[in-house]
């Protein structure tokens, strides 16, 4: 720093002197030059435009921030198990409501726990339920138009109405009562549709209506979320069904299967070949007269024409044996001019243990 006030303004005249200069070399540099971004550019590249996109396509930031996000389309076996349960809780909701229903999938997304549950449109209700076979949670919601329908289906309301709703109120015990039945069906339904894959029981715990009560994960988790759409008739309304990443660890390998058809993963085709060509493999059976531990010394000085001396006695059953697995014991004879073995019965294996 400078002693003097003068050299101090001395200074600060000449820095303005060079911005100065500096500023009209740019000028003159041409449209090429380097040119500071207005607001409405800003908003446009990270995507904050004032209206929705045309074409629907996310740009600028909300790309970036989706980037983190792994695409459901890594598990094509889901869709699968989805798909099966929108059949099986098609006709599992019509027995239950005795109604005509209609179930379909709306959307199959991959999305932040957090984001999640700052989205949920309230008033609602979130069942938590437990995988036994996973050791995890999931959430199953059911909004409120569904609520009022189920409720005035199953108390026996008149078709052609819609259901009517009274807002700002809590729940009743009725109301809680029958979507609880519902929410079973559902998770029934769901416990079917894995069944191909692996065995699963989806256990229902507890019914929330406060999406803080619900955190089965921490927010910043990625998740699958299923939103169902429930018609009935001139009623219905939707049902979100929120797997964690983590839930479904356990299967990962059996969803990330290829598929053909609703197989689940397997080739029927050539597990039949398979099985006629073992049918016709050969294998050799050994008849097993006696077994003697001998030295090696007194194996090395055998010559021929010694004798072994069989310790089996006239008449003792005699094993048969593939490689080193024992399989049948059996009477040894003879037919014509060659030995032959009549088989008694089977060696079951827990009997050489």
């Amino acid at each position: 720093m400078s002693d003097s006030p003068n050299e101090e303004e001395d200074l600060a005249a000449a820095w303005g002197a060079a911005l100065d200069a500096e500023g009209e070399a740019g000028a003159a540099a041409g449209p090429d030059a380097a040119r500071v971004l207005n607001q409405a550019e800003i908003d446009s590249l990270l995507g904050f435009s004032s209206g929705p996109s045309e074409s629907g396509e996310k740009s600028g930031i909300e790309r970036i921030v989706s980037a983190g996000l792994v695409s459901y389309e890594r598990l094509p076996m889901l869709e699968i198990v989805f798909d099966r349960l929108v059949r099986i809780m098609s006709t599992s909701l019509r027995n239950f409501t005795s109604d005509n229903v209609e179930v379909s999938i709306d959307s199959i997304v991959s999305l932040r726990f957090g984001d999640y549950l700052n989205s949920v449109p309230l008033p609602a209700m979130l069942a938590v339920f437990k995988v036994d076979e996973w050791d995890n949670y999931g959430l199953l919601v059911i909004d409120s138009a569904l609520i009022y329908s189920v409720v005035d289906v199953l108390l026996g309301g008149r078709r052609g109405t819609a259901a009517m709703r009274i807002e700002g109120r809590p729940y009743t015990t009725i109301e809680r009562t029958l979507v609880e039945r519902l929410i079973t069906v559902v998770l029934q339904d769901l416990s079917d549709a894995f069944s191909p894959l692996s065995p699963a029981n989806f256990r229902f715990e507890r019914l929330e209506v406060n999406p803080r009560f619900a955190a089965i994960s921490r927010l910043s988790n990625a998740c699958i979320l299923s939103r169902l759409r429930v018609d009935m008739e001139d009623r219905g309304g939707k049902i979100e069904l929120l797997l964690p990443y983590a839930t479904l660890e356990p299967v990962r390998e059996l969803l990330l299967q290829q598929f053909m058809g609703e197989k689940f993963g397997r080739d029927s085709i050539w597990e039949t070949h398979l099985a006629e060509e073992l049918l016709h493999t050969e294998l050799s059976l050994d008849v097993v007269l006696d077994e003697q531990t001998m030295p090696l010394a007194a194996v090395m000085s055998l010559q021929p024409g010694d004798q072994i001396t069989l310790n089996a006695a006239p008449g003792a059953p005699v094993v048969l044996r593939c490689g080193d697995i024992r399989l049948f014991e059996a009477e040894l004879g003879r037919r014509e001019t060659r030995l032959a073995v009549r088989i008694g019965h089977e060696i079951r294996r827990r009997q050489e243990a």
